[in-house]
């Protein structure tokens, strides 16, 4: 258990009471009300001004031998306080301050909102937590970042501040998806003037060629953020996002991560809006399955948001997420310092970083590109055509694009895999085959993984029988693993085999 996890999440829970000298913002597309501190050497943005702030029992006390967070008076552990980036004392030719244009995120993160309006600001569809022209309001920002002030505001963040990658986000344009033309041209401007990596942020596209766009200008890594895995409360606080629907996240996802990789996609997951608890844990393996990274945060009312009465989860509901969180992350190989660019890699709205554990060397997932679908067909081939002479130039089928493709993985290579798939006209019933593992690792526990992931992953849809047709010299070695015979072994292609049944409730 994170000691410095739990702590990061209760403060960013309940706050932190500070004095006004303190530099603070308010407005902004993401949690944008709070300030910045370093504890353990974690960035942490917390709430200090919301009214619910006055009741937390969290404080900052200074003194000669520095700064302390304290608990109800009595201190706690160090904590430094983020200083004012000198980049802020600049402005452009035409007198607009830097810190209009872009923002320090973090200890090293440049931040801008490309674009500080949204089409559905003024409408029913705004997004309720949402406050990106609430800076604007304030006249905090401009409403529009040209790719010049942004290249200047990012070579002179870097040369003075030391700042290491730039996040780039925006309202959505109209028509939806206009915008992503002029997020592109900010992001080349900046990769050309710092040489910075960037992360982009964006609503699912309405076509498949605004993500090449954005790789074409340099971008490194993209947020496309659901914000919520629960239908009920998406549509009644993102109606915008819900209309689109999981198919359409899904398929940019999906794209983005053939693009850019696995653990180089993220997408905010904000818990306190009301959803199922459990629906946090399930768009989280449902993201991290396909190499997304979930940014899980808690919800932070910003003032004047239509969701500014509202509080956030409590700092236990959000220690028990983190740490289920912290095992998916593990096992799917993903982790924040992996990261290019990006909310991921700056890791100040959540806790999940301190949660953190370090990737298993050996992890097993369902195939998330097509490079590493592309690997467990060559391993079957080498496997079933070359060793085994099972077939005689292919052993692929009709099943093959109906299957969900599993795939082992050790430091970065793909070395195993296995294929599920549901039986036709049978619901409930699904079948396992083309279980194949390169030689060197038949020893590395890489075809155990491989099994139980497939019982896992068909339990997880539902599965009544898992049944598979086993060569007959595996059958012992798959009744260690929790499966018994079927019937009496019978001949296919010229080998012994025998039908076997999986006892998912061992998983």
């Amino acid at each position: 258990m994170s000691e410095i996890g739990q702590i990061i999440a209760k403060v960013q829970s309940l706050g932190i009471r500070i004095t006004k000298e303190m530099l603070t913002r308010a407005g902004g597309a993401g949690p944008a009300e709070g300030g910045a501190l370093l504890l353990q050497g974690f960035p942490v943005n917390v709430p200090m001004q919301s009214p619910f702030v006055q009741d937390s029992p969290y404080s900052l006390s200074h003194d000669s031998d520095g700064t302390m967070l304290c608990k109800e008076g009595r201190p706690l552990l160090p904590a430094q306080v983020t200083g004012r980036p000198r980049f802020y004392g600049r402005s452009t030719d035409q007198g607009v301050p830097y810190h209009h244009i872009a923002l320090l995120h973090g200890t090293d993160c440049l931040a801008s909102t490309v674009l500080q309006t949204c089409h559905y600001w003024p409408t029913p569809q705004r997004c309720a937590f949402c406050g990106i022209e609430l800076s604007l309001e304030a006249k905090k920002t401009i409403a529009r970042k040209s790719p010049a002030q942004l290249a200047e505001v990012a070579a002179a963040a870097r040369e003075l501040d030391g700042v290491s990658h730039v996040v780039l986000t925006t309202g959505t344009g109209a028509p939806p998806g206009s915008e992503l033309g002029h997020l592109a041209a900010c992001a080349r401007a900046v990769k050309e003037s710092s040489g910075l990596p960037v992360h982009a942020q964006f609503m699912p596209p309405p076509d498949d060629e605004a993500i090449p766009e954005l790789q074409d200008a340099g971008v490194d890594t993209v947020g496309i953020h659901i914000e919520s895995f629960d239908p009920k409360a998406l549509s009644r606080l993102a109606p915008s996002k819900a209309a689109l629907g999981l198919g359409a996240f899904r398929r940019a996802w999906r794209q983005a991560v053939e693009l850019f990789g696995p653990n180089q996609v993220s997408s905010f997951l904000i818990a306190g809006l009301g959803e199922r608890p459990e629906s946090l844990l399930e768009g989280c393996r449902y993201m991290a399955d396909m190499g997304v990274y979930p940014f899980l945060v808690p919800h932070r009312p910003i003032p004047g948001s239509r969701l500014d009465h509202e509080l956030p989860p409590s700092p236990e509901a959000m220690n028990r997420v983190y740490a289920e969180l912290a095992l998916i992350l593990q096992a799917r190989g993903l982790s924040a310092v992996q990261s290019k660019a990006g909310c991921v890699r700056c890791g100040a709205c959540s806790a999940i970083a301190a949660w953190e554990r370090p990737p298993a060397e050996l992890i097993c997932l369902p195939a998330r590109t097509g490079s590493e679908e592309r690997a467990a067909f060559a391993i079957r081939c080498r496997v079933f055509v070359e060793e085994q002479r099972l077939f005689a130039e292919s052993d692929r089928d009709h099943n093959d694009p109906r299957s969900i493709h599993l795939v082992a993985i050790k430091n970065g290579e793909v070395v195993g895999t296995v294929r599920v798939y549901p039986l036709q006209d049978s619901p409930g019933h699904w079948i396992g085959g083309r279980l194949a593992v390169i030689r060197r690792e038949r020893a590395s526990g890489a075809g155990e993984l491989l099994v139980q992931e497939a019982m896992r992953t068909v339990k997880r849809l539902e599965c009544t029988s898992f049944t598979a047709t086993i060569q007959k010299r595996n059958v012992i070695w798959f009744e260690k693993l929790g499966w018994w015979r079927e019937g009496e072994p019978f001949d296919l292609l010229g080998r012994p085999h025998q039908l076997m049944q999986a006892d998912l409730n061992l998983v």
